[in-house]
């Protein structure tokens, strides 16, 4: 007589949302693992013994790295350990710059970012930072003595900020100089009350030795209308400024904006075990909430109103109104046909498979998958006017509010998703979810 199958343990304590997400996940939970037994918190009378199956699903600070490591065959975590080449904006765009000299071939070398990284303090020493930014500084000086619509504009993002945080655009190193001389001027004396930031841990995880801004600095932020504290954030990321394409509503089913409108691809990603990645085919679209004005027409103004050109719904105030979109439902919203969408979609799942390439090309060193572990990632893309779709950046442990209480449907389906390929670590058959598209599958090994 065979022995019954160990009993399943789940931890589930998602603490960055528990009234918006953790009811989705357990739901996946006990749809696909019925037998599953669901904790919130772990008995400490008795323990549970060490071999014993054991989902753990919380935040990123919460897990147990340790029971992680030592329990390879028996613990699940909802995250990898190291994903800096990832998740840091600068590192990112280091990880694919390297990855593009070894392939030169790849997808990424028109889908990736286009920037230079630099890291400053205060601005006096900005021209310091710069010096090996040529291809910043030479497209700033061209700009000099050029009209505001014939200028290569810049796009200024704090390396390891996100929800848009201290996201400026620029297109002459005096704008560049006047966004920090004015970040400097709104942080005052509250520069020196920032002592301890270079252990600050975000809500996304990996503490770094690196000033960061945490996310209760975010919360104050955003208070603050998006002021930040430079010597915080030594690290920023340049990118050149994509002309977007625009979508204009249609006239029967308008949003509360009729003119032509930015927009960014939201998609939830998973990576699973060593390594195999899934995109989840029900994508959103985030679109700016107001219609679309050219860069340079902020120079008509003494404040940067960004509300035309930022997509990210973080920074919008009130109702979502039309600001995010299921990506399949475009064409009853706006002048877009479907045969686009799929081009688009297509387009996305490939970039993807390589950004997980370009960081398993780098080592170990800033992405170490591992075999007991899976992680969401929301990546960010942007369709240029050309109809290339390009990659922003990739956030751990995104903000699945944004979708709001409307689309709620669509990140459970994902949990269903990602429950149903995760599964099969504790020895279940897996679940054929059509909107779970496997994009690449290769072998890391672990530790």
């Amino acid at each position: 007589m065979t022995s019954p199958p160990p009993k399943i343990y789940a931890l589930i304590d998602y603490t960055d949302d528990k009234s918006y997400v953790q009811p989705l996940i357990e739901s996946a939970l006990q749809k696909h693992l019925p037998s599953l037994t669901i904790l919130h918190q772990l008995p400490t009378t008795p323990a549970l013994p060490p071999t014993t199956p054991l989902l753990t699903w919380t935040s990123y600070e919460l897990l147990d790295f340790q029971t992680l490591l030592s329990a390879p065959t028996t613990s699940l975590f909802n995250a990898y350990i190291i994903r800096k080449s990832l998740i840091r904006k600068h590192y990112l765009l280091h990880t694919i710059e390297s990855y593009i000299r070894k392939q030169p071939g790849s997808v990424l070398k028109t889908a990736g970012p286009v920037g230079v990284e630099f890291e400053v303090d205060y601005v006096e020493f900005l021209d310091e930072a710069l010096v090996e930014a040529y291809e910043l500084v030479e497209s700033l000086e061209r700009n000099e003595g050029v009209e505001g619509g014939q200028r290569e504009w810049w796009i200024l993002k704090p390396g390891m900020s996100d929800r848009g945080v201290g996201i400026r655009l620029f297109s002459t190193m005096e704008e560049l100089r006047g966004i920090f001389e004015g970040w400097e001027e709104e942080s005052g004396e509250e520069e020196d009350e920032e002592d301890d930031e270079d252990t600050a841990t975000r809500s996304d995880g990996e503490e770094d030795t690196e000033n960061q801004i945490s996310s209760t600095e975010v919360k104050e932020t955003e208070k603050k209308e998006s002021g930040i504290i430079t010597s915080s954030l030594r690290h920023f990321v340049a990118q050149i400024y994509i002309p977007p394409m625009l979508l204009t509503p249609k006239p029967t089913n308008q949003p509360t904006t009729t003119g032509p409108r930015k927009f960014h691809i939201r998609t939830y990603v998973l990576a699973y075990s060593a390594l195999k990645i899934y995109v989840y085919k029900n994508m959103l679209a985030l679109f700016a909430s107001k219609e679309y004005t050219h860069p340079s027409t902020l120079l008509q103004s003494d404040t940067q109103d960004l509300s035309s050109h930022l997509t990210n719904t973080c920074l919008q105030s009130g109702v979502h109104d039309g600001s995010v979109i299921p990506f399949w439902k475009l064409p009853e919203f706006f002048n877009v046909d479907e045969d686009k969408l799929k081009q688009w979609y297509s387009q996305v799942c490939n970039i993807t498979a390589e950004v997980f390439k370009a960081a398993v090309s780098g080592g170990r060193i800033h992405f170490q998958p591992l075999p007991n572990a899976f992680e969401i990632f929301g990546f960010d893309f942007l369709v240029g006017e050309d109809g290339g779709v390009r990659v922003l950046e990739v956030n751990a442990f995104p903000d699945f509010r944004q979708t709001g209480e409307e689309e709620k449907g669509l990140v459970a389906g994902l949990f269903e998703g990602v429950v149903g390929v995760v599964k099969t670590f504790f020895g279940e058959e897996g679940v054929v979810d059509e909107r779970m598209e496997k994009v690449l599958d290769v072998d890391v090994g672990g530790f």
